[in-house]
């Protein structure tokens, strides 16, 4: 369970074994079922979520029903509702299980705390920060500047492994159009 989480800081940062344990008992496990959120729209956000396995969908329902998909997250990814988190607010976003999901989960608290104490930690966590900006700002260019096809390329070539674990319907929410409408642009393609 720790090895994945050790690879992944020590991706950006190295540790020694006592570094690494300290910073591990900041941590709690946790397991998901399918279907289970680990994030609800509503409820306070009081945790970031380290995947160690499994798969998620981070989603936003408007008024009419319709559910827009802003990311899904496999092993080693993050994930929470970082403004809810960040502003101790209620979530605006639902974040479901799409499978069985086995999480190490940290407070913004013991986030803070490690930062002030572990130097290498907070240099983490601003890496980490600076890598999602990264990626949120190339979806939302990808979202402004592709057509839907383009779109689902994208997502196809950046994350293949992604196309063969994902309903086809919620691939087509992520892309932004209707699940008859991806399998007529898939149909185009093939």
């Amino acid at each position: 369970m720790s090895t994945a989480l050790r690879r992944h800081i020590e991706s950006i940062v190295p540790l020694n074994d006592e570094e690494f344990t300290y910073i591990l008992s900041h941590f709690t496990e946790k397991h998901f079922r399918k279907h289970q959120f680990i994030e609800q729209e509503g409820n306070y956000v009081k945790y970031d979520y380290f995947l160690i396995e499994g798969l998620t969908k981070t989603f936003f329902t408007n008024e009419q029903g319709k559910e827009h998909i802003l990311e899904f997250a496999m092993d080693n990814y993050w994930v929470t509702d970082i403004q809810a988190l960040q502003n101790e607010t209620q979530s605006t976003l639902n974040i479901s299980c799409l499978s069985n999901c086995h999480v190490l989960s940290i407070s913004k608290q013991k986030i803070e705390k490690l930062c002030a104490e572990v130097d290498k930690m907070q240099f983490y966590f601003r890496k980490k920060a600076m890598n999602e900006n990264a990626l949120l700002q190339k979806r939302i260019l990808c979202l402004i500047k592709n057509n839907a096809a383009a779109r689902y390329h994208d997502l196809a070539s950046n994350h293949p492994e992604l196309i063969q674990k994902v309903p086809k319907t919620l691939i087509a929410s992520y892309v932004g159009v209707s699940r008859e409408t991806l399998s007529r642009m898939l149909m185009k393609h093939v």
